[in-house]
């Protein structure tokens, strides 16, 4: 399958808030992600803890926007706004760059650029 497609498809997932589901879905078991905060995670395990336990955080989604998504050979980057309010009381307002390098039909690595 195309990666543009994956891409679509990944995103759709992440626009409808099923982070979870396409971290299980398109990622490889062995993928890193580098979040902006410098916290690695080392396989596709980790990130998924890692997402659960970040959503598991979430009071109440305000939106998650996709305003952009580029492919160039097997690198994508989609351009994201998150907003959240947070069972903690704080806010998260992000406006996000995720670059993903596929292989194999796979995410092999993440990185988050935040704005």
């Amino acid at each position: 399958m195309e990666i543009l497609t994956l891409v679509q498809e990944m995103d759709d997932m992440v626009q409808n808030g099923q982070i979870v589901e396409a971290v299980d879905a398109y990622f490889g078991d062995a993928a890193v992600t580098e979040d902006f905060d410098g916290t690695v995670t080392r396989n596709k395990t980790e990130m998924l803890e890692k997402m659960r336990t970040f959503l598991g955080a979430i009071e109440k989604v305000n939106g998650i926007t996709l305003h952009h998504a580029t492919v160039n050979d097997t690198v994508s980057m989609s351009e994201y706004t998150f907003d959240f309010d947070m069972k903690d009381g704080s806010k998260v307002l992000w406006h996000e760059i995720i670059r993903r390098v596929w292989e194999d039909g796979k995410v092999v690595n993440e990185q988050y650029f935040k704005n």
